[in-house]
C-alpha cells in the first residue's frame, strides 16, 4: 500500500509534465485581415490541433510591437518569441542574407525558389549561431517603384525623391549607385511623408502598397521590378529548445508549410494587386527602351560588387550567381 502511494505521488508530476503547454508570442507588421494574417490564423489553429493545444500563439499584428528592430530587441530580451521579418530585419542579425535582396538579380519566382531552397540550410546555421532559428522563408515578393512622376530610366530619378528605409545599407547602396535622391524614414512615417510632399516615390510590393494605402499618393508603376524582397519567420532558439522534440518538430514542419502557402498566395495577390492598382488609376509603364533596361541591370551588378566584404563574401556572391546560371541553363530562362 505504501509502495503504491509512493508511485502515485511521483507519477502525477510526470503526467503533468507531459502535458506542459507552450505559448508563443509572435509579432508581425502584417495588417489584420490581410492574406498573411488569414494564413497565420489558420496556421495557429492547425498547430493547436496537432499538439492537443500544447502549443498556442499570441500574435501581435499591425506592428503593435514596433518596428523590426524593436521586435528583434524584444526577442533578445525574451519578451517576444517569434516574428516575421523582411530582409532589413534579417540583415541586422545575419548581414549575408541581404544578398537575396540584391537589385535586378532575379527574373522570376522559379529562380527565387531555386536559390532560396539551396541556401536554406546555410542560412539556418548562421541564424542559429546568433540565437535564432530560421523556421521558413516568407518572401514579400517582387518590389516595384511607385512614383508621382513617370520614371522610365535612371536619369528620370533626378526629379524624384524616393523613400529610403532608414538603416538599410542595401537600399542606400542601390540609390547611391543610381544617383537617386532619397529621404531615410521608418515604414510608419512613409504615408505622412507622401502626403506632405516630402517623398515622390516608394519601393514596395503591389499587395503591400495597397495594404498600407501608399498608392493613393502615387501615379505610376515602373513595370521592371527593383528586387525580390526576402522575408522569413524567426524564432528564438531559447523558446524552440524549451519544447520536447515531438512538439518542436510539429511546429517547424507546420510553420514551413504555412510559409509556403503564404508565398504562393502572396505571389497571386501581387499579380491581382497590379490589376487593382491600374483600375484605381495608376499607370503601369515600361522602361524607355533596351538601353534603359541595360542601365538598370548594370547598376545591379555595380551594387553586387560594391557590397562584397561589407554585407557578404565574394564566395557567397559567386555561389548565388552560379545557382542562378545553373537554373537558367537547365530551364532556358
Amino acid at each position: 500500500m505504501k509502495l503504491q502511494k509512493f508511485f502515485s505521488i511521483w507519477l502525477i508530476p510526470i503526467a503533468l509534465l507531459s502535458q506542459k503547454s507552450y505559448t508563443i508570442k509572435m509579432a508581425t507588421v502584417a495588417p489584420e485581415g490581410s492574406i498573411w494574417m488569414q494564413e497565420m490564423h489558420t496556421f495557429e489553429k492547425n498547430v493547436a490541433e496537432l499538439t492537443n493545444n500544447q502549443i498556442t500563439f499570441k500574435i501581435y499584428a499591425n506592428a503593435v510591437q514596433g518596428s523590426e528592430k524593436d521586435v528583434l530587441r524584444k526577442m533578445k530580451l525574451g519578451q517576444i518569441d517569434a516574428g516575421t521579418f523582411t530582409g532589413v530585419g534579417l540583415g541586422d542579425i545575419v548581414p549575408e542574407v541581404r544578398i537575396l535582396d540584391l537589385p535586378f538579380l532575379f527574373r522570376n519566382s522559379e529562380e527565387v525558389d531555386y536559390v532560396y531552397g539551396n541556401l536554406l540550410d546555410e542560412f539556418q546555421k548562421k541564424f542559429e549561431e546568433k540565437g535564432f532559428f530560421l523556421v521558413g522563408w516568407a518572401e514579400v515578393g517582387f518590389v516595384y517603384l511607385f512614383t508621382k512622376k513617370p520614371v522610365r530610366n535612371i536619369a528620370d530619378f533626378k526629379n524624384v525623391t524616393m523613400w529610403l528605409w532608414k538603416g538599410d545599407p542595401l537600399a542606400k547602396a542601390t540609390f547611391d549607385v543610381m544617383n537617386i535622391p532619397s529621404v531615410p524614414l521608418e515604414v510608419t512615417d512613409v504615408h505622412t511623408a507622401l502626403q506632405t510632399g516630402m517623398l515622390d516615390g516608394v519601393y514596395i510590393s503591389p499587395y503591400g502598397v495597397l495594404a498600407l494605402q501608399w498608392y493613393v499618393r502615387t501615379n505610376y508603376i515602373l513595370n521592371y521590378p527593383l528586387t525580390n524582397s526576402v522575408g522569413a519567420v524567426l524564432m528564438t532558439t531559447r523558446k524552440l529548445n524549451s519544447m520536447p522534440d515531438d512538439l518542436r518538430q510539429i511546429l517547424i514542419e507546420e510553420t514551413q508549410k504555412s510559409m509556403r502557402r503564404i508565398v504562393v498566395s502572396s505571389r497571386q495577390d501581387n499579380l491581382e494587386s497590379l490589376e487593382v492598382l491600374q483600375e484605381a488609376g495608376l499607370k503601369l509603364i515600361l522602361p524607355e527602351n533596351q538601353a534603359a533596361i541595360d542601365e538598370f541591370n548594370a547598376a545591379g551588378v555595380q551594387v553586387r560588387e560594391k557590397l562584397v566584404g561589407e554585407l557578404y563574401s565574394q564566395e557567397l556572391l559567386d555561389k548565388v550567381i552560379r545557382l542562378l546560371n545553373e537554373y537558367r541553363q537547365n530551364h532556358g530562362s
